[in-house]
C-alpha cells in the first residue's frame, strides 16, 4: 500500500471524491461539480465539453443530458468515457475512466421533476447539436413546447441520465515545484478489488 494520508486517506475512491468535492462546494465560485466530460464519435476523435456532475453514488458518477446529443450518441455507441474533475481553488483534479450505461428510471425522473420548471421545458424544446436556424427559432420551439407540455411535464423520453462506473480514478494535488501528489486506483471490472498506485508527479 503506497503512502498516503491527510486529503489522500480512505479506503474508497467515491468518499474521497465526495470529500473532495463537499470542500469544492465551499471555495469554488461557480459551479464545483463542473466536469470535462471525454467521449469518442464513430471515428474514434475524441469530444470533449462540460457537464454538471450531479451526484456520487456509491459506485458511479452520474449526470444527465439529452440521448440524441452528440455526446448522447457517442456514449451509447462506445459505451465508454472519461472526465476530469479541476478545482483551482483547491489545486486539486480528479480523473475518472469507465463504462457507461443509461439511468433512464425513477431516478432521472426524479431529477427530472426537480429542476425549474423552464429547464424542464428546454430539455423538450432543444434538438441539443443539431443545426439551428436562429435564436428566434429557439424561442418559438420553446414556447411551443411550453404550450404542449404545460405546467407539469413529464421527462422527455430522449432525455435522461448516464452513469460512469469507473475502473480508474487518479487523485491529484498540486505540489511545490511541480512535485505533485498523484494516486491511481486501479481494477480490472467493477467487481474487483481496487489497486492503488502512487504515481510520479
Amino acid at each position: 500500500m503506497p503512502d498516503r494520508g491527510d486529503i489522500f486517506a480512505g479506503d474508497d475512491p467515491f468518499d474521497i471524491a465526495r470529500r473532495w468535492l463537499e470542500e469544492a462546494s465551499a471555495t469554488e465560485p461557480n459551479d464545483p461539480n463542473a466536469i470535462a466530460l471525454a467521449s469518442v464519435d464513430a471515428d474514434g476523435l475524441p469530444n470533449v465539453r462540460i457537464v454538471l456532475l450531479k451526484e456520487i453514488e456509491p459506485a458511479a458518477f452520474v449526470f444527465y443530458t439529452n440521448y440524441e446529443s452528440a455526446k448522447g450518441t457517442e456514449l451509447q455507441a462506445s459505451g465508454k468515457a472519461a472526465f476530469v474533475l479541476h478545482w483551482k481553488t483547491l489545486r486539486r483534479q480528479i480523473r475518472v475512466r469507465g463504462t457507461v450505461s443509461r439511468e433512464d428510471g425513477p431516478q432521472a425522473d426524479a431529477y427530472y421533476r426537480s429542476r425549474a420548471l423552464d429547464s424542464r421545458i428546454g430539455a423538450w424544446a432543444s434538438a441539443q447539436s443539431r443545426p439551428l436556424g436562429s435564436r428566434a427559432d429557439l424561442m418559438e420551439q420553446v414556447e411551443a413546447a411550453r404550450r404542449a407540455q404545460g405546467d407539469d411535464p413529464r421527462r422527455p423520453p430522449f432525455w435522461g441520465g448516464f452513469r460512469i462506473v469507473p475502473t480508474e480514478v487518479e487523485f491529484w494535488a498540486d505540489g511545490a515545484h511541480r512535485l505533485h501528489d498523484r494516486f491511481r486506483w486501479t481494477r480490472a471490472d467493477a467487481g474487483a478489488g481496487w489497486t492503488i498506485t502512487r504515481l510520479s508527479p
